[in-house]
């Protein structure tokens, strides 16, 4: 297996903000970035929008040795790297978005947001894509046009509105057949349905209502599986509901981008309200170019997927996150959610006995150097309150 080579193409934002986010869009399969037209640049008032081609699809040259879906992502990264990297929010179509499933499962810290248009945990059945790979090697992409447009649009859709779709089948024909079959080969050895659990990044899988080749219940299942994910229907459409109805994909997209803003912005209140205002500003004065997307990553996931859920108080992951930290050794950390616990109302008894509690599961020496660093940090306390008496 090899990691192929795709092109992509940027359209920078309108107007010009220099820390715009970067949206990420993937088309289907035998189609090119081309699919994306009309959402891009819509998205682009507000964002960088990097779209992208398969291997010997659109700009992308020709691919002659196999490849999973995995190592197409490995390759879009790979694109993202050289126009600048960091993290991205991301929308696919099918195997599009079969790409953006896979970079979030294995790179949560790169993806912020997922849109998965029509992509299922498990598409089809090997037999079939087999069979398609072998129809494309023997007789080329000419010989799928048909059942493409049967399978890609609703019936009626083409005699409505020709344009898009007519120049959509249209590109097919220009795609090199061996790196269409190889696709198909990629996309009959995925297989999501183990690992969709496992995936942390806010999520949104959508279906056209009229889609036959990726039926509704299966995204609808899919998006069962991933923890957190939400289930977005598009009435009137089929595999392309990007293509069929911009405005609506659109809209979804942006809903899911707002979804991660919001994240963040809740992430932020409760690492503030736990660890305070002074050790948060000092955190952020500290950000450079090479830290911001982690410290984006802790602000979201952390403090915004984890701290802020129901099932537990602030007081109970207090001790937790303490109880871990001195099981873990991570001795650099203890003493700033000691303070941390205190603000969410445990007394110092209590941080002594959780501590206490470590020595017989964790051990002894983890036990006493825990303590050592919560006598520095009471002590620490206790001068600036003293302090602070004298000034007042």
């Amino acid at each position: 297996m090899t990691v192929p080579t795709m092109r992509c193409s940027v359209l920078p934002v309108r107007n010009n903000a220099p820390d715009a986010r970067l949206v990420v869009l993937g088309p289907s399969l035998g189609t090119t970035s081309a699919l994306w037209d009309t959402v891009a640049a819509a998205l682009a008032d507000q964002y960088r929008v990097l779209r992208f081609d398969l291997p010997g699809h659109g700009f992308s040259p020709p691919a002659t040795e196999p490849f999973t879906v995995d190592e197409l992502g490995d390759g879009l990264l790979a694109l993202i790297d050289a126009v600048g990297g960091g993290s991205f929010s991301y929308a696919g179509d099918s195997l599009g978005g079969a790409i953006g499933l896979s970079l979030a499962l294995r790179h949560p810290d790169r993806v912020t947001s997922l849109t998965a248009f029509s992509a299922p945990a498990v598409f089809g059945t090997p037999q079939g894509w087999n069979e398609r790979a072998a129809t494309v090697r023997a007789s080329g992409t000419a010989s799928i046009v048909g059942l493409s447009a049967s399978r890609w649009f609703p019936p009626g859709y083409l005699e409505r509105d020709p344009g898009p779709g007519a120049a959509a089948l249209d590109r097919l024909l220009g795609i090199d057949d061996e790196s269409y079959a190889l696709c198909c080969d990629a996309l009959a050895e995925f297989d999501l349905t183990s690992h969709a659990a496992r995936i942390s990044v806010p999520t949104t899988c959508v279906v056209g209502d009229l889609d036959i080749s990726t039926p509704p219940v299966d995204v609808e299942t899919l998006a069962g599986l991933i923890p957190g994910a939400e289930f977005r229907v598009v009435s009137g459409a089929g595999h392309l509901p990007v293509m069929e109805r911009p405005a609506e994909a659109e809209a979804i997209i942006r809903s899911s981008l707002a979804a991660r803003t919001d994240a963040r912005t809740a992430g932020m209140a409760v690492r503030r309200a736990v660890l305070g205002d002074a050790h948060v500003d000092a955190a952020n004065a500290r950000i450079t170019p090479e830290t911001a997307d982690f410290q984006d990553f802790i602000t979201r996931y952390a403090w915004g997927e984890i701290w802020t859920r129901p099932g537990l108080s602030r007081r109970d992951r207090s001790l937790i996150t303490l109880s871990s930290l001195v099981t873990g050794g991570h001795e650099n950390e203890i003493g700033m959610h000691i303070r941390g616990a205190l603000a969410n109302g445990l007394t110092r008894t209590e941080v002594s006995e959780a501590i206490l509690h470590t020595a017989i599961y964790a051990g002894v020496p983890a036990a006493n150097a825990a303590f050592a660093i919560a006598r520095e940090t009471f002590a620490a306390i206790d001068a600036t309150e003293t302090g602070g008496s004298h000034h007042g």
